[in-house]
């Protein structure tokens, strides 16, 4: 990734420094919004929402964070002695991983990961990063790359939003859209910005409870379990099948 490209970076080292950040999220049918930002990635662990607090209690052996941001469940598990390595397609996102303390942090896009980082026994996709996934399609590959290089008994642990459960206009709308187009209603194509920073266009995969037992199917992966299973958001935590 170029650096005029890495506003996800930007805003993150931004925040780091103690500078004025934020992440403005652009649509492809021309909606625009203002995330969370780039304080939600440094967030402490005291200040966690109850859900994710479980889910690190779901986590084992060698772990690999995936859209590791600013490094926060990196950091948290390399605190309590796990094997973790964080990756990032954003290079300055890394940088300040590195910086904070974590050990193990490589630039790298979800679909550069294979066998050659090793075995893994937990993958994490927290913060929304089941989207990364992008489409349909691209995550029926990925999970069977994933089968690929995780140990026996594995576990993903994966974050997601439920795109249903709305009554806004604006998001029915792109799902009438979408399916027009012959996509899934959570496909957005979107690209996020920071000041003078926007990344490229991409894909981005936003599903139900039921859209991701689907996707999982034929793939080596099953769900285990829910947890946190009121409201839009909620965490899976997935099974490799048969272990």
């Amino acid at each position: 990734m170029k650096d005029h490209e890495d506003a996800a970076g930007h805003g993150i080292y931004d925040h780091f420094m103690g500078k004025g950040s934020f992440e403005v999220v652009e649509r492809d049918d021309g909606y625009v919004d203002i995330s969370g930002g780039p304080k939600a990635y440094f967030r402490d662990y005291e200040d966690w929402y109850p859900t994710e607090k479980e889910t690190m209690t779901h986590v084992r052996g060698r772990v690999l964070d995936t859209g590791c941001g600013a490094g926060r469940h990196s950091l948290y598990l390399q605190e309590k002695g796990f094997d973790v390595l964080g990756i990032d397609n954003s290079p300055l996102a890394i940088n300040t991983c590195r910086l904070r303390g974590l050990q193990k942090a490589k630039v790298m896009s979800i679909t550069g990961l294979s066998s050659k980082l090793g075995m893994f026994d937990t993958i994490l996709m927290m913060g929304s990063n089941f989207g990364l996934f992008g489409s349909f399609k691209r995550a029926w590959w990925l999970l069977r790359r994933f089968n690929k290089m995780s140990c026996e008994g594995a576990r993903i642990i994966a974050h997601r939003t439920d795109p249903y459960d709305t009554a806004e206009a604006c998001y029915l709308q792109y799902h009438r859209l979408n399916k027009q187009r012959g996509r899934m209603s959570g496909h957005w194509r979107i690209r996020t910005g920071h000041k003078k920073y926007a990344t490229p266009w991409f894909d981005y995969l936003l599903v139900s409870r039921e859209e991701m037992q689907d996707i999982l199917a034929g793939t080596g992966w099953e769900m285990e379990r829910f947890i946190g299973t009121d409201g839009p958001r909620y965490i899976a935590a997935i099974r490799k099948w048969g272990t």
